[in-house]
């Protein structure tokens, strides 16, 4: 009896439970069918917003799916809802992070949606009315804006040394050497001066030198000339020289041109044209090289050149001397520098002649020690 009873129990259960599957089956399916409803997701109603109207084709919106964050950043929500969106409820509706969220969307049949159709937002251009603008530049100032010459009704004011003139006459005075020397056949001083005064196109230039030697005075020479410029660099010069000191006096005529040689080189080139044919000739160079801003060493160069021999004063024709100069001064102030240096002098032809027959050394070495003064 058990055993029959068992199998008939068994028998029934089966069928039961497929006939209940078949009566639940249609339920799941219309329960899927429906889609979830929560807070965030509802209805909006496009037909209240103005210029914008929904297909009827568009029922639903399927719900986002969720896809993997680590492929997609957060977007930032906006801060509030957009104004004159009239009948929108924004406290359902959230927006979907990426285009790709949105599934089952028809975008084909959504009208396209234009500025002009929100009220409010218009982006058309207006003209800008009860605005003009005057011209940035040109014509006349309105009067009494400023007096022509920009003086401002105030007339010159005469104070000594307030007035700045271009071309008014200035003057200098340059005591370049001033100095003692020590040779081999004896001692004695010298000196070198020149100063001009005149304006930038005329000078009256001055020029004087000379040696003093055993307490007598050697040679001494003073120039008077019109310094005239020519260039910015250069200008010529014309008037005479006087020479005294042992022997007789000889008055010669003198021109030249003085100026600044590329990569400064101070030169000087002068004739002389003297009484009975007697000629001569002057040239001069010397350079400044700074080691610093007072610290300057002066190289000089000088040659002396005669077309006739005047026997009473110990020249002969031809070139008659040479001499090489080194002054290391120091600038205590621009206008007073000491220095030290060594001069070399070597006589030529018939001028080295007299000077053995005088018992004076042909070739000289001078070491020297002075002041240089300019005001």
């Amino acid at each position: 009896m058990r055993a029959n009873h068992g199998v008939t129990v068994s028998s029934l259960y089966r069928p039961a439970l497929f006939a209940v599957w078949l009566l639940t089956f249609p339920l799941i399916v219309a329960a899927q069918d429906v889609p979830a409803v929560s807070s965030t997701a509802a209805s909006i109603d496009m037909g209240s917003m103005p210029g914008m109207s929904m297909p009827a084709a568009v029922a639903r919106v399927a719900a986002p799916a969720v896809i993997p964050r680590a492929s997609k950043k957060p977007v930032a929500k906006p801060a509030g809802p957009p104004k004159n969106m009239h009948g929108m409820e924004h406290a359902a509706m959230e927006a979907p992070t990426s285009s790709d969220n949105m599934q089952g969307m028809n975008h084909a049949a959504m009208p396209e949606m234009g500025h002009g159709s929100m009220p409010g937002m218009s982006h058309s251009a207006q003209p800008m009315t009860g605005m003009t603008m005057a011209p940035m530049q040109g014509g006349r100032p309105p009067p009494d804006t400023r007096s022509p010459d920009y003086s401002d009704g105030l007339g010159h004011v005469s104070a000594h040394g307030s007035g700045m003139h271009d071309n008014g006459p200035l003057g200098m005075l340059l005591i370049d050497r001033l100095e003692a020397f020590h040779a081999h056949d004896g001692n004695g001083q010298s000196w070198e001066v020149e100063g001009w005064y005149g304006d930038d196109e005329d000078k009256l230039w001055l020029r004087s030198e000379g040696e003093r030697s055993g307490g007598k005075l050697e040679d001494g020479q003073v120039e008077v000339l019109w310094n005239r410029t020519v260039t910015t660099f250069w200008s010529t010069q014309l008037g005479v020289r006087h020479d005294f000191g042992r022997g007789p006096q000889r008055n010669w005529a003198a021109f030249g041109v003085q100026g600044l040689a590329p990569y400064w080189f101070e030169l000087e080139a002068t004739g002389y044209v003297g009484p009975s044919g007697h000629t001569a000739a002057r040239l001069r160079a010397d350079y400044e090289l700074l080691f610093t801003q007072r610290l300057i060493l002066q190289p000089e160069v000088e040659i002396n050149i005669y077309g006739q021999s005047d026997p009473a004063r110990s020249i002969g024709s031809g070139l008659s001397d040479a001499q090489l100069g080194l002054r290391l001064r120091y600038e205590i102030r621009r206008e007073f520098a000491p220095y030290a240096g060594v001069v070399w002098t070597r006589r030529f032809g018939a001028s080295a002649d007299y000077a053995r027959d005088g018992h004076a050394a042909v070739f000289e070495q001078q070491w020297v020690a002075g002041l240089r003064i300019w005001f």
